[in-house]
């Protein structure tokens, strides 16, 4: 796979069942194309290191419990990994080869080192999609959770339903399906959406196009992100691309609130097709 792109790389893992995907690789998939020439080795034997390490630690515990342990302490006491919660929207935070090297993250990529390390040794761990803060199950204990950005603290029910009630601000009711167990399809979107929020903040439409690409290659009718995609392409001087997406979606979504808006952009699209 060294001489693909990695956008062609991206595509591929995008094609694979999610039981193939290697998750530590397609994370820094995605940091290659955010950092062109970035060689994936060093960082996945990076990974292999911390799992070597942990190896021996594991298989002296006597239980699931004491594993995780191990996990915690290497990671967060020896290693120092931390939620970078001074720059939390650095781009940064998102790629794993960066996280890796500067121990500093936000909950889904400081989840992925958790999952990666631990599959490597042997500790059962699954991520959490909760709610604007990814967390880390343990796979066989399912009431055990695992704040990565607060240094692997323990969570009870209570502190998730408190940590939603801050995070929403109130607006969301905890309901126990909000601690589903994340794929790796679903924790790959989440780094790129992560990513797409950070460009789109900060205007920078040249590097949120490729984002909103590869989140299309995971999820090609995800109405959203086309509807994104397809005005950035309308106002970006593409207006070709700008008409298929819009009318994707509105194939998608016959009758969406926006409706008035998006027909405005697909007839400024198709007079820009016809000057052009």
């Amino acid at each position: 796979m060294s001489r693909l792109t990695p956008r062609e790389m991206f595509l591929m893992i995008a094609r694979q069942a999610e039981r193939q995907i290697d998750l530590g690789e397609a994370a820094l998939v995605i940091a290659a194309e955010e950092q062109p020439g970035l060689d994936l080795q060093p960082w996945l034997e990076r990974l292999d290191d911390l799992g070597d390490r942990l190896r021996p630690r594991v298989r002296r515990a006597r239980h699931d419990l004491d594993r995780l342990s191990a996990l915690l302490e290497l990671l967060f006491a020896e290693e120092g990994l931390r939620g970078n919660a001074e720059d939390y929207y650095d781009p940064r935070n998102s790629y794993l080869n960066e996280v890796l090297d500067r121990r500093l993250g936000i909950p889904i990529t400081l989840a992925l080192v958790c999952l990666e390390v631990g599959r490597r040794a042997g500790v059962p761990l699954e991520g959490v999609g909760f709610p604007g803060h990814f967390l880390v199950r343990l796979s066989n204990h399912p009431h055990v959770l695992i704040d990565p950005f607060e240094g692997g603290r323990v969570l009870a029910q209570r502190d998730c339903e408190e940590l939603l009630e801050r995070l929403s601000k109130g607006e969301m009711k905890f309901d126990p399906r909000l601690l589903r167990t994340a794929g790796p399809h679903q924790i790959l979107h989440r780094i790129l959406n992560n990513l797409r929020g950070v460009y789109l903040s900060r205007g920078e439409l040249g590097r949120l196009l490729p984002v909103l690409d590869r989140m299309l290659l995971l999820d090609p009718e995800d109405p959203t992100v086309l509807r994104e995609r397809g005005i950035l392409h309308v106002r970006c001087g593409d207006p070709s691309l700008g008409a298929s997406d819009l009318e994707s979606y509105l194939d998608l979504v016959p009758s969406p609130e926006d409706q008035g808006e998006i027909g405005g952009l697909l007839v400024e699209a198709r007079r820009l097709m016809l000057v052009n």
